[in-house]
Formats: C-alpha cells, structure tokens, sequence
C-alpha cells in the first residue's frame, strides 16, 4: 500500500473514531436531557394537582381524608391526553384512588414506597404499566405499556404519606424524538465521515507529495548532482528534514569541490615531486656515465664530484622534508615544550643566514627586548623561523628582512617581514599546499627548492596550538606573524 493511503487510512480512521464517540455521546446527552425535559414538566403537572384539585387536611373519626376537585380532575385528565401523558392518585401501593375506572397502573416496590414516605420525588424510565378496568392490581388490564413517570408523595399537615400522584408518557412517543434525533444525527455524521475522508485525502495527498519531493531529491544527488535546494519554509519536520537536506547537498558540493582540487593537488604533487627528484638524479647520472667513459677531464673530477655532493645532498634533504611533513600532519611528532629565552635564538638564526642574505644582497636586522620568553619545542621553534627567513630571503634581492617580537596578551608574538616580491591573493590561498610555489620561475633556486617550508610551519603551529597569519601584497613583500601561547 502506498504511502497516500496509509495516511489518508490513518487519518481517516483518527476522524471516524472521534466521529463514533462524540455521535455516542452527544445521542446519550440528548436522551438524557429529554427525560431530564419530560420529568421537569411531568413533576409541573403533578404540582399543578396536587395544589389545585386535591385538598388532604379534612378529618373524619381521627382519620385523614381526600377531598378530591373531580371536575377539576376530569378537565386535566383531558387535557394531559392529548399530550399522551397520563395520572394516576394511590393511596398505598396498591390502591388506587382516582381514577377509578380504567386508567394505567404500574406497580410500586416496597423500597420505593418507602423513599416516598420520605419525601423524595421519584423518576422512572421504563416501567411497566398496563390499562386497568377495574380498581385492583390485577393483570386484568387489555395491553401493556412502557412508560417514563414520576412518583410524587403527599402528606398530610403531621407528616405521614396519605396519597401518591403518579404522572406518566408513553416510552414510544419519546423513542420518537430520540429516533429523530438519532437519525438526524447519523446524517450529521455521516456527512462529517465523508468530508473527512476528503480532508485526509487532501492533508495525506499534500504530506505524500512534499516527501515524493524529498525522494527525486535525493534521487538526483545519488546521481551526482549535488546544487539541488528543495523550498523550505520552517513550518514542521519535513521543513526540517528539507532544511537537513539541502544542508548535506551544500556540504556535499563543497566536499566534491575539495576532492576535486585535493585530486589536482595530488596530481601536481606528483609532477613536482617527480620534477624535483629527476634533476638531482639526471645531474648525478650524467656525471657519473662521464666519470665511466673518462668524458671529464681529470681537472674537472673534483667539480663533479662536488656536484654530486650537492645533488645527492638535496634530494636527502628532499627525502627527509617529506617524512618530516608527513610525521607532523599524522601525529608522529611529539613536542617537548618549554620555557626559554627567544632573542637569543633570533640571534644565532640571524647568524646562520647572514651568509645567504648577503649572497642575496638582503639586509637581515632583529628587533625586539632585550628577552623575551616563549613556551615552544626548542628544535621546532627553531625549525619555524628558519624556514620562514630563509623563504624571505628566496624571494627578496637587495631587500630588507628584519624579524621582531614582542609580547602578546598571554603569548609571544614574531613577525618576519620583507621587501620582496610578495604574493597575490589567489597565491596567499595556496602557499600551505605541499610543493606550492608562488614564483613558479624559481623551480631551482638555491635555497628552499621544495615547497615544503611553509607547510612544514603551519602543521608546527598547529601543534603548538598557535597560529600563523600572513599578509603579503604583489611587489611589496611580505609579512607572516606567528603567535605562540604561554603554557596554560
């Protein structure tokens, strides 16, 4: 079964029960407020003989007596007839006083006598009672009759039950209100029953489609189309569960967006690293087939093999930069932090570049106070600001590199900046992907020919649970800032 008509049979089934229970309860209400209507206005017509055609304070020999207004009796008579409502006046449960010839009679238990010797006034639904023709309690009478009636008492001036007026209607002409009622409403219910059905029709056709919706959705992004949005308007879960969705279609999107450039990455990572390692070992292999056939000349030996050196060097160092990067990036590296001095450091960096920066025509400066503490792993740290220097000074001729530092709120802050050629925004994205190379004309340069340095530095400050941030414009150099938080 689809899903429409398991909802529109849920709902409709919802509506038919509450249809069946307020049916059942209004029909029982309205039963009961017109016997409730029938005792209040038999109780009326009671009262209405008992004060006007019925005098109970006559004595005869100590005894109390009735003193009955027959004619006054008679015109009533008449008229309740006409209402189908009949009377009937005992003196004990069995006696009947008035009327005396045929009239209806039902019979009076002893425990409801003895309720009305107390003055309660009682109601009867369905009592039995018969057409009499005589003045006995013999099933004489020429049919039954189900009657509703009540039964009320009449005392006399001291106290004591003289005379009981019973006032009656016939059952069947009220079932015949409550058959109309009844069959009013049925109609009522019926047409209820049918607009409902309607109405969950409408309400299940409406849900079902908002979720057909929700499938050709998800039908599509299974398919690989991933920039699909379905409407949402926060009204109920399924807005939600839209709202969820077009969520993961965003996220989704970018996902396939990142692995598509991851796979671009991987595939220049590739060529780079394929590049990188090709020019060292085609230098090494050519020097050494000359070497094999004597194609060098014995003065030109000692060049060679220096130059072997330095090819063999760098693809070492090439080696060791990418097992290095990738213990970082896994969690290999554990980090012994620490308290030490940091200019000191800057210094015997500053030291150990001042070589290359003049090859570069660079004047390399530090700024800073005299110390200057920072909580870091001391080979690590060193590591950083190497890298990110001796990148200055790849890319900085007849320039200024000048590294500072200073406090920070809870954190020690570096900054080394430059003249150089600086960096475009497009290129500022990427400077932290392996083998990224903002000049790329500068394939080859001396120092820092990887494109692992940076890299290498961000993965370090992650672990330190620092940051680095830098700021660069084309041709007017560049500044990266490195924040490294006190111990906590």
């Amino acid at each position: 079964m689809k899903l429409v008509y398991q909802q529109m049979l849920a709902f409709f089934s919802i509506i038919l029960l509450l249809l069946v229970l307020i049916g059942t309860f209004s029909f029982h209400l309205t039963k009961e407020l017109v016997y409730h209507n029938t005792w209040d206005q038999l109780e009326g017509y009671a009262y209405s003989l008992k004060t006007e055609a019925m005098s109970v304070e006559r004595v005869t020999n100590g005894k109390t007596v009735f003193a009955l207004d027959t004619r006054k009796l008679r015109n009533y008579e008449m008229l309740l007839q006409n209402q189908a409502v009949h009377f009937t006046i005992y003196t004990s449960r069995k006696q009947v006083l008035y009327p005396e010839t045929l009239g209806f009679q039902s019979e009076i238990s002893k425990k409801e006598w003895a309720k009305l010797k107390k003055g309660d006034v009682l109601r009867r639904k369905n009592d039995l009672s018969w057409l009499r023709k005589s003045g006995t309690f013999k099933n004489n009478g020429r049919r039954q009759q189900k009657m509703t009636d009540i039964l009320a008492p009449c005392f006399d001036s001291k106290g004591n039950l003289v005379a009981v007026i019973s006032v009656g209607a016939k059952v069947s002409s009220l079932q015949v209100s409550f058959a109309r009622v009844q069959r009013n409403l049925f109609y009522m219910l019926l047409i209820a029953a049918v607009i409902g059905a309607i109405f969950s029709y409408i309400l299940a056709h409406y849900i079902t489609k908002r979720i057909s919706r929700l499938q050709k959705a998800t039908r599509q992004v299974a398919a690989g189309n991933f920039d699909v949005q379905l409407p949402n308007k926060q009204h109920d879960e399924i807005d939600d569960l839209a709202n969820d969705f077009n969520q993961m279609a965003a996220s989704l999107s970018k996902s396939e967006a990142e692995i598509k450039r991851q796979e671009e990455r991987r595939r220049q990572f590739m060529a780079d690293a394929a590049h990188e390692m090709r020019t060292p070992l085609t230098t090494i292999n050519g020097l050494l087939e000359g070497m094999a056939y004597n194609a060098i000349p014995e003065e030109s030996k000692a060049k060679s093999i220096e130059l072997m050196r330095n090819e063999t060097k760098r693809l070492i160092r090439l080696v060791n930069e990418n097992l290095d990067y990738e213990k970082i990036r896994s969690g290999q590296i554990i980090l012994n932090c620490q308290n030490f001095e940091a200019m000191h450091v800057l210094k015997n960096i500053k030291t150990q570049l001042n070589k290359k920066a003049a090859a570069a025509g660079d004047q390399l400066e530090i700024e800073g106070p005299q110390k200057l503490e920072v909580y870091a792993d001391y080979d690590r740290f060193v590591q950083v600001i190497f890298n990110i220097t001796q990148n200055a000074i790849q890319f900085t001729k007849n320039g200024n590199i000048r590294i500072s530092a200073e406090r920070g709120f809870q954190s020690s802050i570096f900054r080394i900046s430059d003249t150089g050629i600086g960096m475009s925004k497009e290129q500022l994205k990427n400077i932290w992907e392996r083998y990224y190379k903002a000049d790329a004309s500068r394939k080859n340069t001396k120092y820092g020919e990887s494109g692992l340095g940076l890299p290498i530095v961000q993965q370090l400050m992650q672990l330190h649970q620092g940051k680095v941030e830098v700021i660069s414009q084309p041709d007017k150099g560049s500044t990266f800032t490195l924040i490294f938080p006190d111990k906590k």
